[in-house]
């Protein structure tokens, strides 16, 4: 039988954990109270509208890529649904033309540039992060300067100029190789590697290089697909720089003919496509086309490092 005053303490304990505060994981704090339905609701419907404002622009190019002449036609533009999906479009879009040359271009800057960029990247953030390298301060100082101040478009153009690298690809990469926001991230991941583990690899015989290879990077696998997820988006989706530098058509990127024959709305015409088909498809058709080949690398690759993203991100974020 429970005695008189543990009975009379029990909803003092009881109001007394109800005001404590909770700091476990997942756990909401006091002071931010019980959601209500109505704000659960309001919030649900927020976030439906904002995925729909996103998705249904998305699903509208996707479906008029796909549909048929008529049905194109008979909506007078974009497509939300059709009964006779056809590839026409993106056969005549890869079947040669100025797309498919612009495709490769893409890939291939997007490719060269990345590596290097990496290369470059790891390279220097590795030895920003050793107090004791070559030149530290004033490298260092050097690279957070150029986060503050902007060359300029003239000054760039000309020292491109003065290089030789006009209607160049490298015109494309070697200007921004290296990005000094990248290079500070990384710095403050490799600084959060354990000191001792160095000074073993060195107390071993093993090399700044050798330590890099074999010790650093496979620890690093988070910031470098990030940092490598940031270099390959800005490499694809360059065109300024490309409508800056190139001159010839034939060397134009993807995102170059996009801008060119999407959102400038410039007819493609037969001899810039170079299809076998009898009868073109729909103009809009072929541009929706353009734009779901020329996002869809993107969507392809972030699933793989989508892991490493949040991570990659939060690198330097607490001090500790």
């Amino acid at each position: 039988m429970t005695s008189r005053p543990a009975a009379a303490a029990a909803p003092v304990a009881r109001r007394a954990a109800r005001t404590r505060p909770r700091s476990g994981r997942g756990e909401r704090p006091v002071w931010m109270g019980e959601p209500s339905k109505l704000g659960v609701g309001a919030r649900g419907l927020l976030l439906g509208l904002g995925c729909l404002a996103v998705l249904v622009p998305f699903w509208a190019v996707l479906v008029t890529s796909i549909a048929s002449p008529e049905e194109v036609n008979k909506a007078g533009g974009f497509v939300l649904w059709t009964n006779e999906p056809t590839l026409d479009a993106y056969r005549a879009v890869l079947s040669g033309g100025i797309v498919t040359r612009a495709l490769l271009v893409s890939a291939g800057i997007t490719v060269v540039g990345t590596a290097l960029s990496l290369v470059a990247t790891i390279a220097l953030a590795y030895a920003l992060s050793r107090p004791g390298s070559l030149l530290h301060k004033p490298v260092l100082l050097m690279t957070l300067f150029t986060l503050l101040f902007n060359p300029g478009i003239i000054p760039m153009y000309l020292t491109v100029k003065q290089l030789g690298l006009l209607d160049s690809y490298w015109a494309l990469i070697l200007p921004v190789l290296v990005n000094a926001f990248n290079v500070i991230v990384m710095r403050a991941f490799f600084q959060e590697i354990p000191r001792e583990l160095r000074e073993s690899a060195h107390i071993d015989g093993a090399g700044e290089l050798r330590i890099l290879l074999r010790i650093v990077l496979p620890l690093s696998k988070a910031v470098v697909s990030v940092i490598g997820l940031f270099y390959a988006v800005a490499y694809w989706n360059a065109f300024f720089s490309a409508m800056l530098y190139l001159q010839s058509p034939e060397k134009w990127p993807l995102q170059l003919v996009l801008r060119t024959y999407v959102v400038n709305n410039t007819p493609i015409g037969a001899d810039q496509l170079s299809s076998s088909l009898e009868n073109l498809p729909p103009q809009i058709s072929v541009q929706m086309a353009i734009l779901v080949i020329s996002v869809l690398p993107i969507l392809l690759i972030y699933p793989f490092i989508q892991k490493h993203f949040a991570k990659g991100l939060m690198v330097g974020a607490v001090k500790g």
